[in-house]
């Protein structure tokens, strides 16, 4: 049965799991520790083990979902606000920008390539984020046809899906080769796509 925290105790367990995920990033699952956690946290071993009696494994799975929900708070306000063509554009540079700046220490990258491999139970995480995500983007198409900015014959899950394909095709290229062009190009080609589709103004 999970127990309930107190408004302090959730405050100390967040710290906690920030604190994990900064770790995470800069050692790779692989090589961090739990000293490495209560070093870096200030936490003691007693305090650790009383927010993660299961030890690592529960650690690393809550740093999972943490870092599933920087991805996509780090887009907001913009990916609620999808309901223009200048407000994609926004979206966009603000998404380029993210990632442009965290570079190797982006949350994606400790997501999918360190936690997602290694953890049980972060790949339902994994799942559940790319789901959310293609939900906002195809909220953001409906968004645009209700502004009739978009014909309804535009399939908005579909083209959701494979905009979101694009993204983390162009993310792992940066991520590999420390440049953002791919991951611009793709955003700016589907836009552009998107975009080409737009009734004409009479």
């Amino acid at each position: 049965m999970r127990r309930v925290l107190t408004p302090k105790g959730q405050a100390t367990r967040a710290r906690i799991v920030a604190g994990a995920a900064e770790v995470v990033r800069e050692k790779g699952v692989t090589d961090v520790t739990l000293d490495d956690v209560r070093s870096h946290t200030g936490t003691s071993k007693s305090q650790l083990f009383h927010y993660f009696p299961e030890g690592k494994d529960a650690l690393l799975l809550a740093v999972a979902r943490y870092e599933a929900e920087q991805v996509l708070n780090d887009q907001q306000p913009h990916l609620a606000r999808l309901d223009t063509w200048e407000a994609w554009c926004r979206w966009r540079d603000v998404l380029v920008e993210r990632y442009e700046s965290q570079g190797d220490q982006c949350p994606l990258y400790t997501l999918f390539l360190q936690v997602g491999r290694n953890t049980p139970g972060s790949r339902a995480i994994v799942r559940e984020l790319l789901g959310r995500w293609q939900q906002s983007l195809a909220a953001g198409i409906r968004a645009l046809q209700r502004n009739d900015l978009l014909p309804l014959s535009v399939d908005a899950d579909e083209s959701a899906a494979a905009l979101l394909a694009a993204i983390q095709g162009g993310v792992s290229i940066m991520l590999s080769t420390g440049e953002s062009h791919h991951l611009r190009t793709a955003l700016d080609w589907w836009i552009t796509r998107l975009r080409a589709q737009a009734p004409q103004a009479g």
